[in-house]
């Protein structure tokens, strides 16, 4: 279920906020590592690199502003599809 628009604020995990606003003082671009995907991405973000988690690992992801409104998590995959075994016969019908 998604935020309510009657909030006018999108949800921003607080330690994320309070990390990107010391980086953006001191103007410095240092990746920060995260395992919120729920947060949304703001303009206060861009050009930031967040790791964020994907259940294994951590993936750095640069932030540009077309990414704005979208989710953290839409970001980092969470699933791997190599490719269907050969003895499968369910996959070749």
């Amino acid at each position: 279920m998604t935020r309510s628009r009657k909030k006018n604020n999108p949800f921003v995990a607080n330690h994320l906020l309070i990390k990107i606003t010391k980086l953006n003082t001191r103007g410095e671009k240092d990746t920060i590592v995260t395992w919120s995907r729920a947060s949304t991405i703001i303009p206060k973000m861009i050009g930031h690199t967040i790791a964020i988690h994907n259940g294994k690992e951590h993936l750095p992801i640069y932030i540009t502003d077309g990414m704005v409104g979208h989710k953290l998590g839409e970001f980092s995959p969470t699933l791997n599809f190599r490719e269907h075994s050969r003895n499968d016969n369910k996959s070749r019908r």
